[in-house]
Formats: C-alpha cells, sequence, structure tokens
C-alpha cells in the first residue's frame, strides 16, 4: 500500500491438486479507477482467461474498481473447494487402508507428499488473506468505503480455504497417528507370540539339561525306556502349556 497507489504480486498455482508443479505469477497495480494486470509468467493462459471472466462478472454498467478487483481474486479460488474435497477423500481412502490392513510400501511417501502439498496449500491461502486484509484497510483510500465489503467476503473465502486445509492437515497427522499405533499393535503381536514360544520350551530346556548331565547315579541313565518317558514328559508339558496359555487367553 502506498500514498496513491497498490502493488502486489501474487503466486497462483494452475493446478490445486498438484500445487508445488504448475506456478503461475501475476502482478497487481492499482490506482483510483485503474486496474492494471500484468501477466509476469502464464504457462496455460489460465490467469488471462480468469480476467476475462471477471470482466463479465457484472453489469458494464454497474462495474467499479473494487467489484473488478474482488471478481478476478476470486475468480483464482473460485474452484478450490472442490479440490481441497477431494484431498478430503484421499486422506479418507489411506485411513480405510490402515483399518482394512491393506497398507503398502508406499504408505509413508504418500502421507509426505500429501503433509507436503497441504502445507503448500496452507501458504498459499494466506497470501490471499492477506492481500484481502491489506485491501479492507484500505489505507490510503483508494477505494469507496461502502464498497470494501467485497475484500472482505474475499478473505472470509480464503480463510475458510486455509482452514480447510488446516483440517486436512490435521487428519493427516491423525492418520499418521493410526499407521504408527497398527505397527505397534503388529510389533506386540510378534513379540507376544516370541514370548509364548519361548515360555513353551523354557521347561523343556530344563528337562533336556536335567537329563542331559551325566552323573553316575542319575535316575534312568541306564534305562532302556528313559528316551522315551523323557520324550512323553516334554510332549506333556507342551500341551499343558499350550492348553493353559489358551485358556488365559494369552495365545
Amino acid at each position: 500500500m502506498y500514498e496513491d497507489y497498490c502493488f502486489c504480486t501474487l503466486t497462483v498455482t494452475q493446478d490445486t491438486s498438484r500445487p508445488q508443479q504448475d506456478e503461475d505469477c501475476v502482478a497487481l497495480f492499482l490506482r483510483k479507477n485503474l486496474l492494471l494486470v500484468v501477466d509476469v509468467y502464464d504457462r496455460d493462459m489460465s490467469t488471462a482467461r480468469n480476467f476475462k471472466t471477471s470482466l463479465t462478472r457484472y453489469p458494464a454498467s454497474t462495474m467499479t474498481l473494487e467489484r473488478l478487483v474482488y471478481a478476478f481474486l476470486d475468480s483464482i479460488i473460485a474452484r478450490d473447494n472442490r479440490v481441497l474435497e477431494d484431498y478430503e477423500f484421499r486422506i479418507h481412502k489411506l485411513e480405510a487402508e490402515i483399518f482394512e490392513g491393506q497398507v503398502d510400501d508406499d504408505f509413508n511417501r504418500r502421507m509426505l507428499d500429501f503433509k507436503t502439498d497441504l502445507l503448500y496449500l496452507r501458504n498459499y491461502y494466506v497470501q490471499f488473506m492477506d492481500v484481502g486484509e491489506e485491501l479492507m484497510n484500505n489505507e490510503n483510500g483508494l477505494f469507496a468505503e461502502d464498497k470494501l465489503f467485497y475484500f472482505r467476503i474475499f478473505h472470509d473465502k480464503a480463510e475458510r480455504l486455509m482452514t480447510n486445509v488446516t483440517m486436512l492437515a490435521d487428519n493427516v497427522f491423525q492418520i499418521r497417528e493410526a499407521y504408527q499405533s497398527m505397527l505397534d499393535v503388529n510389533l506386540n503381536t510378534t513379540m507376544k507370540v516370541l514370548t509364548v514360544i519361548s515360555s513353551i520350551f523354557m521347561p523343556l530346556t530344563l528337562i533336556t539339561g536335567w537329563f542331559g548331565m551325566n552323573f553316575v547315579n542319575m535316575p534312568m541313565l541306564r534305562w532302556q525306556h528313559g528316551i522315551p518317558v523323557v520324550v512323553g514328559m516334554c510332549v506333556v508339558v507342551i500341551v499343558g502349556m499350550v492348553v493353559l496359555f489358551r485358556k488365559k487367553k494369552w495365545w
């Protein structure tokens, strides 16, 4: 905001579903009853199309500087709600994969991509909120006071989009925690199985260690049925331990 004019540059994302891949740059210069749009970089002429669309939004007889600026800025973010809805469905699909146990090796990379895109979009909409706020303040008296509500409408729209992005980022964080919880549960299950197996074979280790001591007076050392008896004892211990663990629901 300067004494008798306003100037700003905006980074415009051509496709908010791929926010970091396709970017345009547009500069706005405003004076009393003058709007100059400088298309600094426009790969697919989307900024030019948005500006032409904004010229036809209101009848020429009722067009004012405030309406034209609002119509142009609003045309940039007009379709972003649909894109954010698509993000929401894609994030919900990730959550469903976790609970259905269908997580693949690419899950972490997709989570990182979502997080990066949403962080970019949050900053993207903050710039529009800043522009709307500066225009609302009207420090240099460039706009009519009774027309400043157009800029408040635009500011509120950008703020809602930013809030939606923040909510989606929170959902991604919660999904990441759910994924980590799933990994912890799987690890605990594995450790539980290993613990049960170790508990079953621990008495067997004691039995074999006991009968493996070659003392002269060791009972059943020279008994011809010693091996079958020891094997039978081990089988009984194993079955008893399994039945006990199943009864206690430890396994």
